[in-house]
């Protein structure tokens, strides 16, 4: 091609009738080409045409793979995929339940006293001094291919002691010519329990578990002592856990594990779905922890080792990551019943059948939303959420409220899945500052007053595109607690009205204010008007804008508003010395618990001095109190009565602005199915399911070459051509016509 090129390029540079004949050339090539089957516009190869590939984005590369380590919603796009912890969640079912993954059963708590008799499975909190959990994990699982069990003839181990000379000839795990597999066993979940307490892994969990999981606090000294003396010994670089044992998980047999915490924790059995708890192979971190492996970056964090249906193939994180079908995994089956309305929406056509369904899947980054955009609706992602920027093109609005698509999406087949987030986005006070903090009738209502004036309902509709419901608490919809209707009304900030929550007018505000001793915005006492400082890290045009209308909603009751903007790492610090004032923060549920929001204002859990959730410092001994009788009671009329009155305390001390509720708009080609929002499962790709047929002959109809404007062109450029044609050939032939004379 490039040889035909430069011929094309000499001929235009040659003699008129040359050029004529080239441009007539270029046409002709054109035309050939649109005759062709590819879209020219197709970022993918020809070979990867018609394969049952799903093409996703993701906009922020992973920081870690290592299920010890990994705690973003980014990469657990990933994790999820190749990890198997014990449980899953059902895929279909709402309210969210736990199932087996690999396991038997989903195990049941047994509970001891202090002497180490058995309790009682309702036996009282404070009875309990240990849970104890054995979980059965099923034969027959294997791990996926991977060349930190490739054996010899002999049965040791091929890579576990390369030399430096072998190891210069590796990059890439593919350079390994060699991979094995093996079993999954009890040990390899009890191995990972105890990776949380590497010294090397700093694990965002281990705080917690360490306050859970007999032993595991002392177990963190241990690892720590025995890691600096390994390093004073002989500078080697691989820690052997399985040289320490751990009191709070122990193997019994090959299938067989128990977990043993302090106390009573039922919310433990939501983190044994979580990645942190997936097992991990004691080969995959002696393989890597070789001597030289780092500076390659072949790293347990880079690469991941699991047994789950997908298995990394390609981690580019500047350019795609790849996933594609682990060969090893055992098949699962797709769920056979779900919700009302499931089976009419078509998610149980595939029941019972194996799944994983899609053989590879392709992450491609993309930092702009506009060029996502623009290829999700030429057919080249197979899905797309909706920004503020695009919200106008995808959805409309009925008159009742609906959201729809428009007839531009609809003519295209694209379907639109909305779903109330298990999410809350919030404006907090520093109750440790002198003005706005603290639990007086003064700082209260100041706060109260704020709650009121700082309109969500108005924010949602600005910024949000109406995606969105203001909160009435710390407890999104959809976790237990939640109060639905005029029942679950914050009375401080709504009254009802009209079947619905209104908020109270700006003149209520105004009253509090001044009972709180700001009359008009100004101190009672030195008639300085009240200057009040906001933090945040955002930056941008977007935020500038939400940062200009939050100042404007504090003007209505006369109060200024002075922005504070740092970058997230200098904003953090601000937050662990308590040196902020109002702030903005946000929590995505872990796990679907009330505890899981309820603990974000336990006031041992503060942010400041013990860096914990508590980013607001909110420490109420009732509130206190309540939540320890709260988070280990069964889900029940008991234990909502109790958490009404945590939400009444936290309400009248309104520690929060509360904020909002975010929904969730996702879009899904004609060819992508099976797609139901999941906000609590991580590992939602193998139920997913694509007709690769399909989106090739829509994508050929979606991008067919505009060719008209070049034919255009090149008529308008032989056109003009044409006369320097006729003036070549008369001086190509007057020489001979005078000769003739």
């Amino acid at each position: 091609m490039r040889v035909g090129l430069r011929t094309l390029g000499f001929a235009l540079n040659s003699c008129p009738m040359t050029r004529l004949r080239a441009w007539a050339g270029v046409l002709l090539l054109l035309l050939l080409a649109s005759c062709g089957k590819a879209p020219w516009n197709d970022p993918y190869s020809e070979a990867e045409r018609g394969q049952n590939t799903l093409y996703s984005v993701f906009s922020e590369r992973p920081k870690h793979l290592d299920p010890a380590r990994s705690y973003s919603s980014n990469e657990v796009v990933f994790t999820g995929q190749i990890y198997e912890p014990p449980l899953q969640y059902h895929y279909l079912k709402r309210p969210y339940q736990l199932e087996p993954l690999t396991v038997r059963e989903l195990p049941q708590a047994r509970y001891f006293d202090a002497q180490g008799k058995p309790l009682a499975q309702d036996a009282p909190a404070a009875q309990v001094a240990v849970s104890e959990y054995e979980i059965h994990i099923l034969p027959g699982i294997r791990y996926q291919p991977h060349p930190a069990f490739a054996q010899d003839a002999q049965g040791r181990l091929l890579y576990h002691a390369l030399s430096p000379a072998a190891l210069e000839k590796i990059e890439t795990l593919n350079d390994f010519k060699t991979s094995g597999t093996r079993e999954l066993t009890a040990d390899d979940y009890v191995y990972q329990i105890k990776r949380l307490a590497h010294p090397r892994l700093n694990s965002p969990i281990f705080g917690l578990m360490a306050d859970y999981i007999i032993g595991l606090k002392e177990y963190g000294v241990v690892l720590a002592t025995a890691d600096k003396q390994l390093k004073r010994d002989n500078g080697a670089a691989y820690l052997d856990l399985n040289r320490y044992p751990l009191a709070g998980a122990e193997v019994v047999d090959r299938y067989t594990y128990k977990v043993k915490l302090k106390g009573k924790y039922p919310q433990f059995v939501y983190w044994l779905a979580m990645p942190f708890f997936a097992p991990v192979p004691w080969e995959a971190e002696r393989f890597y922890g070789q001597a030289g492996m780092k500076a390659k970056n072949l790293l347990l964090d880079w690469y991941p080792v699991g047994t789950g249906p997908y298995m990394l193939s390609l981690n580019d994180p500047n350019k795609q990551m790849v996933m594609v079908k682990n060969p090893n995994y055992r098949g699962d089956r797709y769920p056979s019943e779900g919700d009302v309305g499931d089976r009419e929406a078509g998610l149980l056509a595939d029941a019972s059948k194996t799944i994983p369904f899609i053989e590879r899947a392709v992450y491609s980054l993309e930092k702009e939303d506009i060029p996502y955009w623009n290829k999700f609706l030429q057919g080249y992602y197979d899905s797309s959420g909706i920004n503020s920027d695009t919200f106008d093109q995808a959805v409309k609005f009925g008159a009742q409220g609906e959201a729809s698509l428009t007839p531009d999406l609809q003519e295209k087949n694209i379907r639109l899945a909305t779903t109330v987030q298990t999410t809350i986005s919030y404006m907090g006070f520093n109750m440790q500052d002198p003005l706005v903090g603290g639990l007086s009738e003064r700082a209260r209502k100041l706060r109260q007053a704020i709650s009121i004036a700082v309109d969500y309902e108005e924010f949602i509709s600005i910024f949000r595109n109406g995606r969105g419901i203001a909160a009435q608490g710390p407890i999104p919809p959809g976790i237990f607690g939640y109060v639905e209707g005029e029942a679950g009304v914050n009375r401080y900030m709504y009254d009802w009205a009209n079947g619905r929550a209104q908020r109270k007018s700006i003149d209520e505000a105004k009253r509090l204010l001044a009972e709180a001793g700001y009359p008009n915005g100004r101190d009672a006492h030195s008639g300085k008007p009240l200057l009040l400082h906001f933090d945040t890290a955002a930056t941008g045009p977007d935020a500038k804008a939400r940062l200009e209308w939050l100042s404007k909603q504090l003007k209505k009751i006369d109060l200024q508003l002075l922005i504070r903007a740092t970058d997230y790492n200098r904003f953090q610090d601000k937050m662990l010395k308590g040196d902020a004032q109002i702030f903005e923060w946000g929590w995505n549920a872990d796990y679907p618990d009330p505890e899981n929001f309820l603990f974000l204002l336990h006031g041992p859990n503060k942010k400041v001095g013990l860096n914990g959730e508590n980013a607001a410092n909110y420490d109420n001994p009732e509130f206190n109190r309540l939540f320890e009788q709260m988070k280990n009671m069964d889900n029940g009329p008991a234990r909502q009565q109790v958490i009404d009155a945590m939400i009444e305390i936290a309400r009248h001390d309104a520690p929060w602005v509360w904020g909002f509720i975010p929904k969730a708009y996702g879009l899904y080609h004609g060819w992508y199915f099976n797609a139901k929002p999941n906000l609590m499962a991580n590992n939602g790709l193998k139920y997913l399911r694509i007709d690769p047929n399909l989106r090739e002959r829509q994508r050929a109809t979606w991008n067919k070459p505009l060719l008209w404007p070049l034919f255009a062109l090149g008529a308008l450029l032989l056109l003009a051509l044409v006369p320097a044609v006729l003036v070549w050939r008369r001086k190509l032939h007057a020489p001979a016509r005078r000769e003739q004379e």
